[in-house]
Formats: C-alpha cells, structure tokens, sequence
C-alpha cells in the first residue's frame, strides 16, 4: 500500500482515538451539540479505523512469516502462512480503499421520488402505479416513511405522475441509481390477442434539500399560481383553491402540488420539491461533462437514460448500466430491491477505485 495512503490512514485513527478520548470528557458529555457532532464523527470513522488496525496486525504476521523463511524447520509451514496472509492482505488493502472513497453528502438525505408514464397509454399509466407499489414495499421494509406530495392519476388507475417524498436512514444513497427510464414488456390485461407490449416510465430521485440551501432561492424569480385541487376524472376534492403551481422562472421548472388542503402546507412541499430538482439540474450539468469522458453510473441525469427492463413473460429483469439479468422479477416488483441496487452500488465503489487509481 502507498506511503501516502498509509500517513493518512494514521492520521485519521490518531483523530478516532482523541475522538474516543473527548466522548469520556464531562465537559463534552454536557455540551450535546458537541457530544452528538462527535458521536457522528465516531461512528462514521470506526470502519475505516478498525480495518486499518487488522491491516496493521496483518504486517506483523507478514514480517513473522518472512523470518521464519529461514529456519529450514520452520520454511514449509512460513510459505503457507505468508501465503495466506498474503491474500488476506490484499483483501484488507481493497477494503481500505473503498473505505477511503470520498463521501457522497448527500447519502444521509432524505429524497424526492418522481415516476412519470412514458409511452405507452394506460398500460405505461399502470406500469406507474406498480413501479410506487415496489418502492413503497422497499421503503416499508426499511423502516423507511413515504408521504405522497401529489398524485395525477389515470381513470383506468395508474399514475400519469406521482410525486413522493421518502424520509429514513440513508435513502438516497440506496435510491439515487434507481433514476432513469425504466421499460416493461409484457401482455396488457385489455390485449385480447396476447400480444406483448412495452411501454415506459421514467424515474427522479432527488435529495432532499436543506432549509439553508431553501433560502437560497429568490422569491422574485418565482411565479406562484393558486388553483382548485381536483382529483382523477376531474372531480374536486374541495371547493377551496389550496392546490399551489411554482414555476421557476429562469429555468422553467414548474411544480405543482395539491395533497394537503392547506395552501401553506402545499406551498411549502412545492417549494422542497423545486429546489431539489433546481440542484438536480445543477448536477446533471456535471454529470453529462463527466460521462463524456468515463462511464458513470448515476448517469448523465438525462431520465431519457433507459436503465433497467421488465420482462414479465420471462420473468426476467435486466439492468443494462452493469448488464445484470436476474429472473426474480416477482420478487423485486414485491419490494425486493436489493438483488439489484447492491451490485450497481459494488460496481460503482469499483468504478471509484478504479478511477482513483488511474488519477494516482
């Protein structure tokens, strides 16, 4: 491992052990700003610090093992053992690296979850409602809470578009590759010759902004339009006008939301929305220079991008990022998610350290 690498990791496990020291303090105790603040920090530097000291034993055994080379008696059982250490070495080494990747901030948010019907008619409507049903389950079995912030349903159910809002432990760091086009192929309920059809949605994942970041936006590059809530097939839901239409001047943006029957509480839903799709522009921006020059998993943010297919008659699903076919398709559309955001996460820490690498 390299010199630099190392002084680093020394670094940061003298700063874990003055951390662990400061957690003991009665005058820290006291202070639960702080204390909570270096909790944090604690634990977000255990991994990486306890790896590094299995790393740091492992030399120990490896320069053991190499002495031992020269004792005639001895020289058999030193290959083997310098052997193993050896590749559990190498294992430590890669993790070491993974652990040292840089931290997305935005993992620890909460996040937006948009799917819109693409092509498709009623059938991409419907392929809608089943792709929120699968995220819903996701986030019930994560413990994770889900608030609809608006709903534009299709007489034949569905969803023309949804809009919610997912709150928990880490959640955009498990949803943030679930954004783009996503395709169904299969045989719609009204097809009376069993024809296969395929139809599309798109899907946003956006964090959840800060209420610094929130003031950030100028009022007067906004326009705030008011207007009668109504739900499917037009029929209103009240007689009140507290359904809230935002649209960003500058760029276009235009969000609309009518769950909650306050205007405020509407207007200040909108407004979360709008400022992450607002950074999510930002970032695409980055992203579509970075993706022209290597492969980069979240994508250009173009929800254009077709990701992933569901292939009902087969029962099979491909995400075509990481060319990874699975034939659980019941199961992921049940909530079962993780059969398929682990490998992409894997394979994006990889691209990481690959790119690391390369810089280095």
């Amino acid at each position: 491992m390299k010199s630099s690498i190392i002084a680093k990791l020394e670094a940061l496990q003298e700063h874990y052990e003055e951390i662990q020291a400061h957690l003991i303090d009665a005058e820290v105790i006291a202070n639960q700003e702080r204390f909570q603040a270096l909790s944090k920090e604690y634990a977000q530097l255990t991994d990486v610090t306890k790896c590094f000291q299995l790393w740091s034993n492992l030399q120990k055994d490896i320069e053991i093992a190499k002495i031992l080379l020269h004792d005639p008696e001895m020289r058999d059982l030193a290959e083997e053992e310098l052997k193993e250490t050896k590749k559990r070495n190498h294992e430590f080494e890669k993790q070491l690296q993974i652990l040292l990747l840089p931290k997305d901030p935005d993992d620890e948010k909460n996040c937006f979850l948009e799917i819109r019907a693409g092509t498709g008619g009623n059938e991409a409507a419907i392929f809608a409602g089943d792709l929120f049903r699968m995220y819903h389950n996701y986030a019930d079995s994560n413990r994770w809470s889900i608030e609809v912030i608006n709903a534009i349903e299709r007489e034949h159910c569905g969803y023309k578009e949804i809009i919610a809002k997912v709150s928990g432990d880490n959640v955009y760091s498990r949803l943030k590759f679930e954004s783009g086009g996503h395709r169904v192929q299969r045989v719609p309920e009204t097809e009376s010759q069993g024809r296969i059809h395929t139809s599309t949605c798109t899907v946003a994942i956006l964090a959840e902004i800060s209420a610094t970041e929130l003031q950030d936006i100028n009022p007067s590059d906004l326009r705030i339009d008011t207007f009668r809530s109504s739900g499917a097939g037009g029929q209103h839901v009240n007689t009140t006008d507290s359904a809230i239409r935002i649209t960003h001047i500058p760029t276009g943006i235009v969000v609309e939301c009518q769950d909650e029957r306050s205007q405020h509480q509407n207007k200040a839903k909108a407004l979360s929305v709008l400022a992450a799709r607002i950074r999510a522009l930002e970032l695409q921006k980055r992203r579509e220079i970075e993706a022209s020059e290597r492969r980069n998993l979240l994508g250009s943010g173009d929800r254009s991008d077709r990701i992933r297919t569901y292939n009902f008659p087969q029962g099979r699903i491909t995400d075509h990022r990481i060319n990874l076919t699975i034939y659980r398709l019941n199961e992921v559309i049940g909530g079962k998610l993780d059969m398929l955001i682990q490998p992409i996460i894997n394979q994006y820490k990889a691209d990481q350290v690959s790119a690391l690498s390369e810089q280095d």
